[in-house]
C-alpha cells in the first residue's frame, strides 16, 4: 500500500495545475513527416509566419522523427532538414522508430523485410535503390544494403545518427512514440520511446511531464491532459500538424 501512494504521489498531478514553458520560450513540435517535403515546405512557411507575428526570445522548433519510409520524398525531405531553412529557430530533431529501423539495416542486412514491411521501400527507392518484395534473400539483402550506403549522402548518415531520444523544456518532454506508464522519466529505455503505443496512449495518469508525442495516428490532433498526439498520418493524409506551446497555451498550425 505504501508503494502505491508513492507511485500515485509521483504520477498523480491535480486537474487545477498548469503545464507551463519558461517566460520568453515558445515551442513547434511537428509531427511525423514520412517523406512528404511538399507538407515539410508548406509547415515550415507557417512556423515562419506564426513566428514573424508575435516575436518571443527563443523560438524552439522540434521534429519528433519519422522522416523516412512511407512518403516518396524522402531524399528531399532530409535534405530539407539537413539545411539551414528557418534562420534563429533552435531546432531539436527526435529519432523515430523508422529512423532506427533504417539504422539497424545498415549494420545489418537481415533486416532488410522488417524494414520494407513498415515502409522503408520508399526510403531506398528515394536514394536510388530498387528491391525485389519478393526475394529477400542473403544475397539480396546484402546488395541493397551495400547500394544504401554508397548513395546515402554523408550529410544524411550524420544526421540520421545523431538524432535525440527525447528533449524536455519546463513541464514537457518531447519523445517520438511515448512513455511507460508506470516509470519514471529518468527510468524510459529507448524501445518504449520509440516504439510504445497501447499502454501509454490507454493511461491516464501524469507521467512527470506532459508528453508530446507522434507515432500513433489520429485523424485530428490529440490535446490532453497528460498528452499531445500531433500525428495525422501525413504520408497518406496529406495533413501535416505542428503544435505550438507557450507559456500556459496549446494550439496547432495546419495546412
Amino acid at each position: 500500500m505504501k508503494m502505491l501512494n508513492l507511485i500515485e504521489k509521483i504520477f498523480k498531478k491535480p486537474a487545477c495545475v498548469e503545464y507551463l514553458l519558461p517566460q520568453g520560450f515558445r515551442v513547434y513540435a511537428v509531427g511525423d513527416i514520412h517523406g512528404r517535403a511538399d507538407l515539410l515546405k508548406d509547415i515550415h512557411r507557417l512556423i515562419e509566419e506564426d513566428a514573424a507575428r508575435d516575436q518571443v526570445q527563443e523560438n524552439v522548433l522540434v521534429y519528433l522523427g519519422d522522416y523516412i519510409d512511407r512518403g516518396v520524398f524522402v531524399r528531399e525531405a532530409l535534405d530539407m532538414l539537413c539545411s539551414d531553412v528557418l534562420p534563429g529557430f533552435r531546432r531539436i530533431f527526435l529519432k523515430g522508430n523508422h529512423e532506427q529501423m533504417m539504422l539497424e539495416f545498415l549494420e545489418n542486412p537481415e533486416l532488410l523485410e522488417p524494414w520494407v514491411q513498415l515502409g522503408g521501400q520508399s526510403t531506398l527507392l528515394s536514394y536510388g535503390v530498387k528491391v525485389s518484395l519478393s526475394d529477400f534473400s542473403r544475397n539480396k539483402a546484402e546488395s541493397a544494403q551495400k547500394a544504401l550506403i554508397d548513395s546515402l549522402p554523408r550529410e544524411h548518415f550524420s544526421f540520421l545518427s545523431n538524432l535525440k531520444l527525447c528533449f524536455e523544456l519546463g513541464d514537457y518532454l518531447f519523445v517520438h512514440a511515448g512513455v511507460r506508464p508506470g516509470k519514471a522519466l529518468s527510468e524510459q529505455i529507448p524501445e518504449d520511446l520509440l516504439w510504445i503505443r497501447d499502454d501509454f496512449l490507454s493511461s491516464g495518469e501524469h507521467f512527470g511531464a506532459r508528453i508530446v508525442h507522434g507515432h500513433s495516428i489520429v485523424s485530428s490532433p490529440e490535446i490532453l491532459p497528460n498528452r499531445i498526439n500531433v500525428d495525422t498520418g501525413a504520408y497518406a493524409s496529406g495533413k501535416l500538424n505542428c503544435a505550438v506551446l507557450e507559456k500556459d497555451r496549446v494550439r496547432v498550425l495546419s495546412q
